[in-house]
């Protein structure tokens, strides 16, 4: 008999579980609490070992992606004139530029069109958990349809937990929120321009980073591009007591550049935004029984590391691998795919404290070397640039 999975949210986390599960040869569900999915969202960019896993999910032929192909990423001084700078997409692993909403497309085309052989993946809308209780070999689900005021029993061979940062699951099943969210004294706000800030080429990054507080501005090769404002706070409840664009405007009063200026008057107007507190979530285990937690749920690693989407395309591909090698066992598997990813994750939640000083410096002696150290790198990738135009005219 085929073996059933019950997998909370519609997101990147979640999409990508139930294609692997389906690879594996289970039936996969996935319930969202929205009535419909989501589109759009804001800049990420998409390192090596997302890219893979695209591939071993089988949706990378249908991953827009949107890495410009000229401009020039400046780093804006405190009088507003500009220099060269490196940007995010200049790391090492030249990450590819993508929009959250072009990966859950990709993901979304994997679900609807599967390949020869594989079964459909069922999605229930407006659909939440209130209720798990594990059994000794199926976990009983008590579930809430909004959309007809009705709740009902199910029961699966799995529960996968891919309902982000504030996960439900989570806190029915594990913890709650406080044990396992580590708290960052920061705030992010993203969203998307309705076009590049004047005086500024199509596919140019805007940096103006200072202590505790900095606006990025994010190119895209085929539309506008994407802003992020990101602050140090001491007390990330007072942040949510205003309106976000109040509070944005607050903080930034004074940091007086074409960027900041730009970006801010372009909020209001913004159709959708992300305004929230920045947390990793760390725990000793990713699963409990037959309950287990993927993605933001499970790990967090923020938007400072630049690994989210990678590490929730990663962790899906790596469990469907995992069952598969283990067909009959469901704990090995789950002990397999933990042990394997577990060093990765660790490792990326390690060096985001270093990546937030690059996106935001905590305090001035921070800035100061951020400064220093992306002078210098910039300098050394002119070098480079021109050394190869010389060997190729010779």
């Amino acid at each position: 008999m085929q073996k059933r999975a019950l997998i909370v949210g519609l997101g990147i986390a979640g999409m990508a579980t139930a294609i692997g599960l389906r690879r594996a040869g289970w039936a996969p569900v996935i319930i969202e609490r929205a009535p419909e999915r989501r589109t759009g969202g804001y800049f990420i960019g998409l390192l090596p070992d997302g890219r893979q896993a695209a591939d071993d999910l089988g949706i990378a032929d249908y991953l827009h992606t949107r890495t410009p192909d000229s401009g020039t990423v400046w780093s804006l001084k405190r009088d507003g004139t500009r220099k060269p700078g490196l940007g995010f997409l200049d790391q090492p692993g030249r990450p590819s530029a993508v929009l959250r909403g072009d990966i859950e497309a990709a993901l979304w085309h994997g679900i609807t069109e599967p390949a020869r052989g594989e079964s459909d993946i069922e999605v229930r809308y407006a659909t939440t958990p209130v209720e798990i209780t594990e059994g000794y070999d199926r976990v009983k689900v008590r579930l809430s349809d909004a959309a007809t005021s009705t709740r009902y029993n199910e029961s699966f061979d799995l529960i996968v937990g891919a309902d982000g940062l504030r996960s439900s699951v989570r806190r029915m099943v594990f913890d709650p929120h406080e044990r396992f969210m580590t708290n960052w004294n920061a705030m992010i706000c993203a969203f998307q321009l309705p076009e590049q800030v004047p005086g500024f080429a199509p596919q140019d990054s805007i940096i103006s980073a200072r202590s505790k507080r900095a606006a990025w501005v994010f190119a895209l090769a085929d539309r506008a591009p994407t802003a992020l404002l990101t602050y140090c706070t001491k007390d990330i409840d007072a942040e949510f007591t205003d309106e976000p664009i109040e509070r944005l405007r607050t903080v930034y009063q004074g940091m007086d550049d074409p960027a900041v200026r730009y970006v801010l008057g372009s909020l209001p107007q913004a159709t959708d935004y992300l305004f929230d507190s920045v947390h990793q979530v760390r725990m000793p285990r990713w699963s409990q029984g037959r309950v287990m937690l993927l993605g933001d749920a499970a790990w967090c690693l923020n938007l400072y590391s630049g690994m989210g989407a990678s590490a929730s395309l990663k962790g899906g591909a790596e469990l469907g691998r995992a069952l598969r090698e283990n067909p009959d066992d469901i704990n090995a598997a789950m002990g397999v795919w933990e042990a394997r990813l577990r060093p990765f994750i660790t490792k990326h939640q390690r060096t985001t404290r270093l990546k937030q000083q690059m996106l935001v410096p905590t305090n001035r002696c921070f800035a100061a070397i951020r400064s220093l150290v992306v002078d210098l790198a910039a300098k050394a990738r002119r070098r480079s640039v021109a050394r190869k135009a010389i060997q190729l005219n010779t």
